[in-house]
């Protein structure tokens, strides 16, 4: 029962430190892990080393939520680059994706205001479809590129099409109650 307490998530999964990921790889050795270090194996041993195990399966399950997660998996990336995406204060966009995302917005509006289930649901499929170009790019910036400052401003764009999708899946969730 060992695992490096100090390395990144991709060394700890044995996985290339990179956007594109092999998500059953991660699974694979998140549960292989998890079968090493989870407390109910340990809970013969002294005190320490209970903690010690608790201490490791808590460093797996983050790594797994961390790198499972694409806009996770990207901040964490930029973090080991050493880059400060400054995701709380640096909210400038350009003006084409602010303009774009007031369309987006007014678009959710008025169909949660007219009670259009089928418009927010097909508002969300595009957003689905958006979202997955924009991760794409994102990939491409951080894997091949190695553009971490314009990697930080997708990352930050990525954050408000997380959000829509959300008020999306909330104005459908109210519409069904």
């Amino acid at each position: 029962m060992s695992i490096d307490l100090t390395g990144d998530y991709f060394s700890l999964f044995g996985l290339p430190r990179r956007f594109a990921l092999d998500e059953a790889a991660l699974e694979a050795a998140w549960h292989a892990l998890q079968t090493q270090v989870h407390p109910d194996r340990h809970a013969h041993l002294s005190d320490a080393e209970k903690r010690l195990s608790m201490q490791m399966a808590t460093r797996v399950n983050e790594g797994f939520r961390t790198l499972r997660r694409p806009l996770d998996r990207a901040q964490y990336l930029l973090e080991l680059a050493g880059v400060d995406a400054a995701l709380e204060t640096n909210t400038a966009m350009s003006p084409e994706f602010l303009m774009e995302q007031m369309e987006w917005r007014e678009a959710v509006e008025e169909a949660r205001d007219a009670a259009e289930a089928h418009e927010l649901e097909e508002l969300h499929r595009r957003l689905l479809h958006h979202a997955r170009e924009v991760r794409s790019h994102l990939g491409s910036q951080l894997d091949d590129e190695h553009d971490y400052e314009a990697a930080a401003d997708t990352v930050r764009r990525l954050m408000f099409i997380d959000k829509l999708q959300q008020e999306i899946d909330e104005a459908l969730l109210a519409l069904e109650n």
